[in-house]
């Protein structure tokens, strides 16, 4: 297996619940080390960055405003297949669909506040982690 490093979201949902806790006990219990973490806030600057890839769709304007109305966590994730292990973890989109057990089928509250963001892939990993941290704050 491969040892990789896959980027994470804790979404506003999650912190204003105080869910931090909760969420990082599944994550390193599916076997992945959170070797990067920090809470802030998100400019709709960095939010539509972020999403850009969602920029023509019609709830584009909806979730940047979500992500900018409160604290989230970004992490970065490492372990075998991390990327891959982090979406099984993560759980379908819509929590009413996501396996028992899955961060969303435990804590989201809709398909939009769905409590986590992962990483689709490890090219989109790289953009995603250089987007909030540098070299010196992961410390695997």
């Amino acid at each position: 297996m491969a040892v990789e490093r896959t980027f994470s979201i804790l979404k506003p949902d999650a912190t204003a619940r105080n869910l931090t806790g909760a969420v990082n006990a599944m994550i390193e219990q599916a076997g992945l080390r959170i070797i990067a973490q920090k809470r802030v806030r998100i400019t709709k600057e960095q939010a539509e960055t972020f999403y850009g890839v969602h920029r023509a769709r019609p709830f584009f304007g909806e979730l940047v405003s979500f992500m900018t109305s409160g604290p989230v966590v970004v992490q970065v994730l490492e372990g075998d297949n991390a990327i891959a292990k982090y979406r099984d973890i993560m759980g379908a989109t819509d929590p009413s669909k996501a396996a028992a057990g899955t961060i969303r089928k435990v804590h989201a509250k809709s398909i939009g506040e769905n409590s986590v963001h992962g990483s689709d892939a490890a090219d989109t990993a790289a953009q995603e982690i250089a987007q909030f941290f540098a070299g010196n704050e992961i410390v695997g």
